[in-house]
């Protein structure tokens, strides 16, 4: 009886049962996995080879927490310049998955399943946050914005081609699928650069 209520009174405490996994590892969170294929996305002459065991275990995941966590940053940086587009943020990125996993089927022989797009899509978001997070403290609707947002653009675009190119054996087709995915990142890129929703 005493067990029982100590089990019961742990379970809202903080400190949670005995051999209970943790909140992290319950809700499949792997932070040093979100963190290896943030860096993977940060450098844009990384070459992916599913030969390099790390690397084939990034590709082969269908992490979201890192897509989410980054469209929630990019959203909130947006704010923070005086933009509210989180509508804007989930609609187009969710349009933009929908329609770049059918292009890619289509496109592929063997298929990609669209966790896996969004997992991609989400994490070559990364630079766009950067932009966004320079836009916070200057203002990119100038000159200034129309020369470095393309570069921010062209980064997100080649982590994205890159992992896609070498998830689905594409090599020869890298244009192909940059052209859409950076059309993807350019409508995010206007959202940093324009104030979309406001009325003059």
């Amino acid at each position: 009886m005493g067990s029982m209520a100590s089990e019961w009174l742990s379970a809202f405490g903080t400190g949670g049962l005995p051999g209970e996994p943790g909140l992290m590892e319950e809700l499949d969170i792997n932070l040093p996995h979100v963190l290896d294929k943030s860096l993977a996305v940060l450098n844009p002459f990384h070459k992916f080879s599913p030969e390099h065991p790390k690397d084939a275990h990034m590709m082969d995941d269908t992490d979201l927490a890192g897509p989410l966590l980054f469209c929630f940053v990019f959203g909130m940086l947006l704010l923070l310049s005086g933009k509210s587009q989180f509508g804007y943020v989930y609609g187009v990125g969710l349009l933009g998955v929908i329609s770049i996993y059918f292009l890619l089927n289509l496109m592929s022989k063997g298929g990609i399943d669209a966790s896996r797009v969004t997992s991609v899509l989400g994490y070559c978001l990364l630079p766009l946050c950067l932009l966004s997070a320079i836009n916070v403290f200057i203002k990119l609707d100038g000159l200034v914005g129309f020369i470095v947002s393309p570069l921010f653009i062209l980064w997100c675009c080649t982590s994205a081609s890159g992992i896609f190119v070498s998830i689905l054996n594409m090599q020869n087709q890298r244009v192909l699928v940059a052209y859409p995915v950076g059309l993807f990142y350019a409508c995010f890129a206007l959202l940093s650069v324009f104030d979309v929703g406001a009325s003059k």
